[in-house]
């Protein structure tokens, strides 16, 4: 009995050994499979160039608009990778409260929306500049108002969007008649709202910017009683957040160009502009007509020392007036491709 004990103890432990073997590899299986699971989820595949977009803020009118409505700039975009996605805002400021939000990466407003949001925090970056567009700004009355003479808005309401560029021509058209801001009721207006209320008779004057402008006065009869000449040259800003900036500096000097580009076929081309805005827009010929005219589209080489001076006169005087909280540096804002680019 002890020999045939003896002759199995052999055999009873290569299969004892066997088996453990067996559950040691169903055991290393299946912290093979836990491990790759995990590292799906903490290592995830990294974007590719594809997975890139810019988002752009636009308003219905100036260079976006076209640039939008040609198509040109995501054919000129695809085969870098990005994708394009078109943001719509009725103003300026509203547009860049998304760029600090994180909401939008790029855009363009006139001059007084950078300013406010500066002051208030932005981190945003002027990129480019576009040419002055004073004619198609100004104020607004109705054929057969009173108001004849800037001294004339005096203890009236006027309706405008707080912080765009019709804040700004409205101060210094007050200044230029000796009045004060505190002279008049601000009714801060969105431009459709203040179409609105203009041709009810609920605010005496409008300050807007073309095409509203010229629609109004060619649909409604309504008188400029100033255009922005001598008053602000009003003109067009690029704008990106901080990060969108350092971090793409190239695919915006490829936007740039493609402003340019869209711009040039803009000025050779009014009569098809107009046609196109037209009917984009719902708005008459005959108004759209107008506002292409008196119109020249356009980026600035450079955003000069001039141009700077001008924004930051722009700042010194909602500052000393109280309507911005806190005194700015302009310059500081000034993208510079050269020394800014890809940190």
């Amino acid at each position: 009995m002890a020999e045939m004990l003896r002759g199995c103890v052999p055999l009873l432990i290569v299969r004892r050994f066997k088996h453990k073997l067996a559950l040691l590899g169903s055991l290393l299986l299946v912290m093979g499979l836990v491990l790759s699971a995990c590292g799906t989820t903490e290592d995830p595949k990294p974007k590719t160039t594809a997975d890139q977009k810019i988002r752009i803020g636009y308003q219905k009118n100036g260079p976006l608009f076209i640039l939008k409505n040609l198509g040109t700039l995501e054919k000129r975009l695809e085969p870098l990778g990005y994708k394009v996605e078109w943001h719509e805002f009725q103003a300026g400021p509203a547009l860049l409260e998304a760029l600090h939000a994180g909401s939008v990466d790029f855009g363009r407003t006139g001059n007084s929306p950078p300013v406010f949001a500066q002051a208030s925090g932005s981190s945003l970056q002027y990129i480019a500049v576009a040419f002055s567009k004073f004619e198609g700004s100004g104020i607004l009355v109705k054929d057969d108002s009173p108001i004849q003479e800037l001294e004339d808005l005096k203890g009236k309401t006027i309706g405008f969007a707080k912080g765009s560029s019709s804040h700004y021509l409205l101060v210094k058209a007050l200044e230029k008649a000796s009045l004060k801001y505190e002279d008049i009721t601000p009714a801060f207006l969105s431009p459709g709202d203040a179409r609105v209320a203009f041709e009810q008779g609920d605010i005496d004057a409008w300050v807007v910017w073309d095409p509203y402008t010229a629609d109004t006065e060619v649909t409604t009869g309504a008188r400029l009683l100033v255009n922005g000449e001598g008053l602000t040259t009003d003109r067009d800003f690029f704008l990106s957040s901080s990060d969108f900036a350092a971090e793409h500096s190239d695919i915006l000097k490829e936007v740039i160009e493609e402003i340019q580009n869209s711009s040039n076929w803009a000025n050779e081309n009014p009569e098809e502009l107009t046609k196109m805005l037209a009917d984009i827009l719902g708005i008459d010929e005959a108004s759209m007509k107008l506002a292409v005219d008196r119109r020249v589209h356009g980026v600035e080489k450079e955003i000069s020392e001039e141009i700077i001076s001008e924004q930051q006169s722009i700042a010194d005087t909602f500052y000393d007036l109280g309507i911005i909280p806190t005194k700015i540096n302009v310059k500081e804002r000034v993208f510079s491709f050269e020394k800014d680019g890809g940190k």
